[in-house]
């Protein structure tokens, strides 16, 4: 039934309060077969009609947490934007000998009622589960007029506050079945896997005409025939292979009626709790998984087979090996794919509340026994049409709905039905109804306790018995390291607590994708809409902006990160190489190690290497190459090891890597970083002296001012304590952990104002400078400068030290706050201003994309070159990106070729600084909302930063980690300048 329909909006539901029908048309006058339609407009269905029109037909509606609508359940506005669909169809002639004939919604949002040819069929919810009516009775050959009228708000809408969208419509498929006599109205063939060998457990719904029935799995020499109900009973499917996200091997099987073929695809494993342990075929499972809400920037909730094999397939590259389906089940065919692909999902129904959490979860449904059947209705809808996925190795009762009798009946009903799959729901806090203990957040001391055996600890919402329980169950994180804007860090801290504590099964990143809508402002320009881009009353604004895959799929650099951190082997290079295999179930034979010797960067050998076939969990140390020396002149020998697949797959290329690793081998002791004469003394003390340079190689200063570098135009050093705020800066999360008061556990942080207030507060984004002091001669100058902020009496001086020697150019920056500082700083450095023109650059250091101290595992020592645009992140709020760490060279392009070399050395504790290079200032950045907002350049912004805060997850989640938090400190830049 997809395809144009007919389609009109109204402002509410008809017969309510409100007329809203035209003069003279009753209220299901739609139904009728003469009804005139023909000034109607058509609309595409599946579709979401407020992402069409051009906004004639309402606008998106983004909310976290918040009811877009009163909160009086199970009431809704009279102002309920209402669509009604019509559509003409020929029915099929071969229909004509069906017993019955079944009419199918796959998604809906929110409520919908349904007449064919007139006869009213009936009302359906549910937005994300798919029902079936019976047509028999009003279905007839040749035209026949099917229409539908869908309702935004409903009863159901306070189970639907997922975090999303809100968008009408019919977006799922629509379809017309015709059954024939002796169908099979339900197969599940459950499969188990044991000692090698597999298992059939057949459950078939069928009337008596429909046997004799036969179940044949031709690879595996299965047929079997049954004559009757009573006849159907397990099977031995003999020696298979078992499925698993690493290995999904899958058998087609078919169900063959007196009426119709089913055909499965069956995949062998058997899910079980053991303990403290989740394993799939005996192995203990462990999730390297994202969140995945069904988005698309252009339509929304629409499923697109390519886009979604796109996802997953880019899923697979990066590591990932699990989804939890946030939070409703997935268009049908996504589990398709994920049990081809190979992904572990856990599969979630259609209900969250969240929005009755302000209130202290007073007239929730969860534990409302009004709302009992509708959410029992749910869960069994989730269940049973996708049961026959072998990806899905737990149920998960939906998100964020607090607790209640209810949840606790849907989990009863799960396990009566399919006590082969553990039941999941993170609300359950005190573990009375669900298989698994599942968390969000949980910051990493938190975390470590409820690895290890820290009985006396209670935890989150439990009282001592409740926490022993808890601590008996495997634990799974099913959201942390948030991923909004440029973030998260700590994936590293995470991942360890996992090797370290087997009752950790990992976790699920929050989320997969961006949700941002393609939209354009009044003159054209495109951009990715998020909450309150839309004229929505309430919204939440860019929180929908969360993912490690922006919207139009590009890849973030923390899924790079995430990569790594989650590679199925861990390489560690030493004086000698010792690999372990961090696989589920398959072995190393479709990989090949190998290594390249990097001299300063520069290729100096490679090969590969002789490593014994790995089984899972196996780890193995190897000799390392044998390596030349150091070329004359270079200063350090970097080692590269890499695993890649030998051959291509379904998701990768061969050669695809996937894990890297490196090592310093040699540091020469006369390295270049390492060549710095000490800078000539200053007898001078204050004031403005007299003889101040006008040039010192290639620089001209005009009264102890730089103005210009190799040529061109250039100012600076100035003192950059600022950043445009990320969205972790900005967010409040679950406080700091430098607010922590020390009377409680670490992760009990006190709440705080978001780090960007304070840092606003402090005057960090609007600091002037005052010149305390200048003196120089024809080969040295020094400058000290006072910064800072009006009203405050915090500063920071900076000592410019500038001089030639045979080298040529050098600049040390001392940097020395004052006392009093009592807040953490974004970043410590100096910003210098380029010319425009600026096009790129190449640099020796860490790369090739940008490294945080919290988020370093992707990043490698190497030689790399980038355009000027590729070295920051297009993030749909602009903020704080493109930080490159441990810098040695920097040589700046414009207008095609080298301009400008800088090379740095390490301060007095052996600590390189790291570079951003933009066309925008931090100021700039941080007061556009849309990259689109961002005032057109006047200069290229180089910055050189001692030291950057880190990255965390407090947008929703913990604050960056002490170690990787920027207290105020002293630091040192030393710097060399050159003609590129």
């Amino acid at each position: 039934m997809n395809g144009d329909w007919r389609f009109r909006l109204l402002p509410g539901a008809p017969g309510g309060a409100v007329a809203v029908l035209p003069d003279g048309e009753a209220p299901d006058a739609i139904a009728e077969d003469g009804f005139d339609d023909s000034g109607w407009d058509e609309l595409p269905v599946p579709s979401h009609w407020v992402l069409h029109g051009g906004g004639r037909y309402g606008r998106p509606i983004y909310t976290n947490v918040q009811f877009p609508f009163p909160i009086e359940p199970p009431f809704v506005p009279d102002d309920n934007p209402t669509g009604d669909h019509r559509r003409r169809f020929a029915l099929p002639a071969d229909f004509a000998g069906a017993e019955s004939v079944l009419l199918r919604f796959d998604g809906v949002e929110s409520r919908y009622r349904v007449w064919l040819n007139g006869v009213e069929i009936g009302i359906g919810s549910g937005s994300r589960l798919a029902q079936e009516f019976d047509v028999t009775h009003a279905v007839r050959p040749g035209e026949n007029l099917l229409v539908v009228r869908v309702h935004q708000w409903s009863a159901a809408s306070y189970l639907e506050d997922q975090d999303q969208w809100w968008l009408p419509g019919i977006f799922r498929d629509v379809t017309l079945l015709a059954r024939p006599a002796g169908a099979l109205d339900d197969v599940w063939l459950r499969t188990d896997y044991h000692a090698g060998r597999g298992s059939i457990r057949p459950e078939i719904v069928a009337a008596d005409d429909a046997y004799p029935m036969t179940l044949r799995v031709p690879e595996l020499g299965v047929e079997v025939t049954w004559h009757s109900a009573s006849e159907v009973s397990g099977i031995d499917a003999g020696p298979v292979q078992p499925w698993s996200a690493e290995l999904p091997r899958l058998y087609d099987a078919t169900v063959a009626s007196t009426g119709e073929t089913v055909r499965l695809r069956l995949g062998f494993r058997t899910v079980e709790i053991a303990g403290d342990r989740l394993l799939v075929n005996g192995e203990r499972l462990v999730f390297h998984g994202m969140n995945r809400h069904e988005t698309h920037p252009d339509r929304g909730r629409v499923f697109d087979e390519d886009w979604a094999r796109a996802d997953l397939l880019l899923m697979k590259r990066f590591n990932v090996n699990a989804i939890r389906t946030s939070h409703y089940p997935p268009h049908p065919r996504l589990l398709d794919l994920a049990d081809e692909l190979g992904l572990w999902v856990i599969l979630e129904c259609d209900l969250e509340t969240h929005g009755f959490e302000p209130g202290g979860w007073r007239d929730n449904p969860s534990d409302d026994p009004a709302w009992r059947e509708a959410l029992l209705d749910r869960i069994e809808r989730t269940v049973e049409r996708d049961k026959n996925h072998p990806s899905i190795v737990l149920w998960s009762l939906g998100n964020e709905s607090g607790t209640g009798q209810n949840l606790a009946a849907m989990a009863s009903w799960v396990h009566g039905r399919d006590p082969g799959r553990p039941v999941h729901y993170e609300g359950d806090y005190a573990g009375a109804y669900t298989d698994v203990y599942s968390r969000m957040y949980s910051p990493v001391p938190e975390t470590a306790s409820i690895g290890r055996d820290d009985s006396g600890a209670l935890l989150l919402g439990c009282s001592a018995s409740e926490s022993a329980r808890q601590r008996s169950k495997p634990f799974l994180l099913c959201e942390y390291a948030h991923a909004m804007g440029n973030g998260p860090g700590a994936l590293d801290q995470y991942e360890e607590l996992v090797e370290r504590y087997p009752r950790l099964h990992g976790g699920f990143v929050w989320e997969w994708r961006d949700h941002g809508l393609r939209t354009r402002t009044a003159d054209g320009i495109e951009f990715f809409g998020y909450g309150g881009d839309f004229g929505e009353v309430v919204h939440d604004g860019n929180f929908v902006m969360d993912g490690m895959v922006l919207s139009d799929g590009t890849p973030t650099p923390s899924l790079h990160e995430f990569a790594q951190v989650a590679a199925p082997f861990a390489i560690e290079v030493a004086d000698m190489l010792t690999i372990r295999s961090r696989r589920h179930s398959a072995d190393s034979a479709d990989v090949v190690f190998s290594w390249s010797a990097e001299a300063d960067g520069e290729p100096l050998a490679s090969g590969e290497l002789d490593v014994p076939l790995l089984a899972p969990h196996a780890s193995v140390t190897v000799a390392r190459p044998a390596l030349p020396g150091l070329p004359d002149g270079a200063g350090e020998l970097w080692l590269n090891v890499a695993a890649r697949l030998v051959a291509p797959t379904a998701w990768a290329s061969a050669g695809h890597p996937l894990a890297t690793a490196q090592g310093l081998i040699a540091r020469a002791p006369d390295a270049p970083a390492l060549r710095w004469s000490p800078a000539p003394r200053d007898p001078a003390t204050g004031g403005l002296g007299s003889g101040l340079p006008d040039v010192l190689g290639p620089a001209r200063f005009e009264a102890g001012r730089l103005v210009e570098l190799a040529g061109e135009p250039v100012r600076g050093p100035r003192l950059a304590l600022w950043r445009a705020p990320t969205d972790n800066d900005r967010g409040s999360g679950f406080g700091s952990y430098q607010d922590a008061d020390p009377t409680l556990p670490p992760w009990r942080a006190t709440p705080a104002p978001p780090w960007d207030a304070r840092w606003r507060a402090a005057g960090l984004d609007r600091m002037v400078p005052r010149v305390v002091s200048a003196s120089g001669s024809a080969s040295w100058l020094r400058v000290r400068t006072r910064w800072a902020a009006a009203n405050s009496r915090l500063a920071v001086v900076c000592d410019e030290h500038w001089w030639l020697d045979e080298r040529g150019l050098a600049l040390v920056v001392d940097l020395e706050p004052s006392t009093g500082w009592d807040l953490i700083w974004p970043r410590l450095g100096v910003r210098f201003d380029l010319p425009t023109g600026i096009d790129g650059a190449s640099w020796f250091g860490t790369g090739p994309l940008e490294s945080y101290p919290d988020s370093l595992q992707a990043a490698r020592v190497g030689r790399f070159s980038a355009a000027l645009g590729e070295l920051t992140v297009g993030y749909a709020r602009p903020q704080e990106s493109g930080h490159r760490s441990d810098l040695r060279s920097l040589t700046v392009r414009r207008s095609g070729a080298d301009w400008l070399r800088i090379d740095t050395g390490p301060d007095a504790a052996g600590r390189l600084p790291g570079f951003t290079l933009t066309p925008h200032t931090a100021e700039e950045v941080d007061r556009a909302a849309h990259p689109h907002e961002l005032p057109p350049s006047t200069a290229t912004r180089l910055y050189l930063d001692a030291a950057q805060h880190g990255l965390g997850s407090r947008a929703c989640g913990p604050d960056v980690w002490p170690a990787q938090a920027l207290a105020p400190r002293a630091a040192s830049l030393r710097l060399r300048f050159a003609p590129g």
